[in-house]
């Protein structure tokens, strides 16, 4: 039996499934809540989307049921927003389907939102609001975290909706993560490791380009702190470790400290470029592009700062600067100035770090969620630094060499000169006897003669002169070379190993020692061991401090390792530094040949050291070449 179906009732069949079809796909799908996962990302269908161009609507017209075909599915996986005076709405639904009685937490993670409205749902039907974000002081958040963190309890069931309305004067990234607390806790200890050890990176590369200040007195090492500096300031700003740490009740000045940042670590940037690559002398033309860099960015940093400060936004107006530090590498590098071949390196990998926050930022591609991604340009950074860093190593090596060649063309100039002067003397000798034979035969060929040795003469004083020029130069060359050496020597204490002669120049008595080890364990922190009093005044003995509550007195080497020694104390400063440089393998007898101390002493306090070596070997393992020094006290708390 066939059974046959009207056109009318077909095209009926056809919209029926056409509507079942849109509804189910247009659905949204709740996220369970499920205590075996560490989190889950709001994306895609499960969360939905409304701008309000005039932020004209509430919560009540939001909520009501009659808005739910307004809400629209997010098509990235992670939904952004661009316009700064619209507020966004967004719909997620959770469903639980066993209560367990245990807190979770909905985490946004992009610092830079202004306002947060949250809306959660309660038992009378209406809903329960908490407020959030960069525009309030950092002590009214919930849980004291960088992010922005809410706190949600399972003790509902089945599905229940939450609405949360965004407004920022940035385009932030909306990641919206749901997570139990444990997960969020283990995340966090985390996460701020990691940032510890970015910043401590950058505070190593700071201190690294300050000694090299110290040495070569080069004023590219101050610009590249300042850019280091700069970087590290905008970064904590980014990611709220500064909102949390350093300026928790100003979040005026929240708003705009990574623009401040950036423009003085572009600045910073653009001034290394310039010195590190000698644009003046290799590149001028590009030299001159780079003053009128600095000034273009100062006009637009001041627009910014006194005009409109939601400017600061545009942030890749910074990787114009980039691009450019990347050309006059390439440009300096084909001139065969081999140093520029890690700053090219390093700023590549800077370029590629900003090229991927700026198709985040425009979210141009949908990249997976990551550490990698999430820090990408805090990595490209680190990277950077390091490159540079190799970069100013054989910059220091290629002037040293530029140098030693320098001054060999003066002393090469200086034997020419000897021997042009030599050859002059011969030659006068040989004309003064010819003229003296003359000088009978006719009288007129005495005159002429006369006045060709007066020529020569001439010529000998302006040579003599230029030769007392040319060893006033060597002198002072060779002044600077010996106080450059001198400055490099303490370096080369901290860097390989030494002698106790050279050691001794860096402490050469017990009151440099005692200086050093005060330096080291109050640094500007006093604090009476008896009575906990935090003023002093000057003790009896050299760098000792006397409280002025109690009267009690703490010499420099009380709760040290040098603690009433029966050697010197710069002895026993090169007796732990010898320790540990060899990691604890130097001999007892070796140390005694070293140091003229008899070699029981040298057994003994050796092997005080090395205990204490191996009770605190994490301390000691990237602790680099001041690690030495965590050795003098014996016990953490006085350290």
């Amino acid at each position: 039996m066939i059974v046959r179906i009207s056109a009318h009732k077909k095209s009926c069949i056809w919209l029926a499934f056409f509507i079942v079809f849109a509804t189910r796909m247009s659905a949204q799908i709740p996220v369970p809540l499920d205590h075996n996962i560490e989190k889950h990302i709001f994306s895609y269908d499960e969360i939905q989307i409304f701008e309000d161009a005039k932020g004209q609507y509430t919560i009540t017209d939001v909520g009501d049921s009659s808005f739910n075909n307004k809400f629209a599915t997010s098509r990235s996986f992670i939904p952004k927003t661009f316009h700064y005076k619209s507020t966004y709405w967004f719909r997620v639904r959770v469903r639980n389907v066993s209560k367990s009685n245990k807190n979770w937490v909905f985490e946004f993670y992009d610092q830079t939102i202004d306002n947060i409205r949250f809306y959660s749902p309660n038992d009378s039907g209406r809903f329960d609001e908490y407020e959030c974000g960069a525009m309030y002081p950092f002590n009214q958040r919930q849980i004291s975290h960088k992010n922005f963190t809410i706190q949600l309890s399972d003790d509902f069931s089945g599905d229940k909706v939450f609405y949360f309305a965004i407004r920022s004067q940035q385009p932030p990234t909306v990641m919206v993560v749901i997570k139990p607390v444990e997960e969020f806790i283990k995340y966090g200890l985390r996460e701020y490791i990691l940032l510890g050890f970015f910043y401590g990176m950058m505070l190593i590369f700071c201190l690294y380009n300050f000694m090299m200040f110290a040495a070569t007195r080069q004023r590219q090492y101050i610009y590249y702190i300042v850019y280091n500096f700069s970087i590290g300031i905008f970064e904590m700003s980014s990611n709220g470790i500064a909102y949390q740490y350093l300026w928790p009740s100003f979040p005026r000045w929240n708003d705009i400290a990574f623009g401040v940042a950036l423009y003085t670590a572009t600045i910073g940037a653009l001034l290394f470029t310039a010195s590190f690559l000698r644009l003046k002398t290799k590149a001028p033309r590009l030299y001159k592009l780079v003053a009128y860099a600095i000034v273009l960015r100062t006009v637009f940093f001041a627009i910014c700062l006194f005009i409109n400060n939601h400017w600061f936004v545009y942030k890749f107006v910074d990787g114009i600067a980039i691009l450019f530090g990347l050309y006059c590498g390439i440009v300096v590098l084909r001139k065969k100035y081999y140093p520029a071949r890690f700053f090219v390196a390093g700023y590549s990998f800077l370029l590629l770090g900003f090229s991927i926050r700026v198709l985040k930022v425009l979210a141009l591609v949908n990249l997976p969620f990551g550490p990698f991604n999430y820090y990408s340009l805090s990595f490209c950074f680190i990277l950077e630094m390091m490159f540079v860093s190799f970069a100013i190593g054989e910059s220091v090596s290629y002037m040293k060499k530029e140098k030693d060649r320098a001054q060999q063309r003066v002393i090469e100039e200086m034997k020419r000169l000897d021997a042009l002067k030599e050859e002059l003397n011969k030659e006068l000798e040989v004309k003064v006897v010819q003229r003296t034979k003359e000088v009978t035969e006719q009288a007129s060929i005495i005159k002429q003669q006369n006045d060709e040795l007066q020529n020569v003469n001439e010529l000998l004083s302006h040579q003599a002169i230029e030769i007392k020029r040319m060893n006033a130069l060597l002198k002072e060359d060779n002044e600077t070379l010996h106080t450059d050496i001198e400055k490099i020597a303490q370096a080369r204490v901290l860097s390989s190993e030494v002698n106790f002669e050279e050691f001794s120049k860096v402490y050469p008595d017990n009151e440099s020692c005692y200086k050093f080890l005060a330096n080291l364990k109050w640094n500007d922190s006093y604090q009476c061991k008896k009575c906990g009093n935090e003023h002093y005044g000057e003790g009896k003995t050299s760098f000792s401090r006397r409280c002025s509550k109690c009267g009690y007195e703490e010499s420099a080497t009380a709760y040290t390792i040098f603690h009433n020694t029966r050697i010197p104390v710069n002895k026993g400063f090169y007796m732990l530094f010898l320790i540990y440089t060899s990691k604890g393998k130097i001999s007892s007898h070796q140390l005694s040949e070293i140091l003229e101390i008899r070699q029981s002493t040298c057994w003994s306090y050796s092997s005080k050291i090395k205990k204490l070596m191996e009770e605190r070997k994490k301390e000691l393992k990237n602790a680099g070449e001041r690690g030495w020094s965590k050795l003098v006290f014996e016990d953490t708390v006085g350290g």
